[in-house]
């Protein structure tokens, strides 16, 4: 990892714990805003400590943008949580066959940046 990646990666992690202590649920109830700040620091954390042993920098590269694209959407909608991806038409195909290898294979491709990290459900 180069000194400028090491330093943006750095900063992404001190600015996801910056609006983690300000952060303010959408509904207003403290309860819910401990819930969401928590789940901010959790998220980060596992994600980074997951990334860290990273070397490529395509892979370094993407993982900053999934990150970038995680706070923009996060703050743009007031929701930590990662919003739900959407199967493509025809997305349920039997378990079995050439039918099923094609909608993982187009799950994969519409799967957004911001949950890369984020295993198959």
């Amino acid at each position: 990892m180069t000194a400028s990646t090491r330093s943006t990666v750095l900063s992404l992690y001190r600015r996801v714990i910056r609006i983690a202590r300000t952060w303010q649920a959408q509904s207003g109830v403290t309860s819910d805003t401990e819930t969401e700040r928590k789940y901010i620091v959790q998220e980060a954390h596992t994600l980074f400590r997951q990334n860290q042993q990273l070397t490529d920098q395509e892979s370094i590269k993407k993982c900053i943008e999934e990150c970038e694209a995680r706070i923009e959407i996060g703050l743009h909608y007031r929701n930590p949580y990662p919003r739900a991806t959407y199967l493509p038409p025809l997305g349920l195909a039997t378990q079995k066959g050439r039918k099923l290898r094609a909608q993982q294979r187009l799950r994969k491709q519409a799967k957004p940046i911001y949950l890369q990290s984020h295993d198959e459900t």
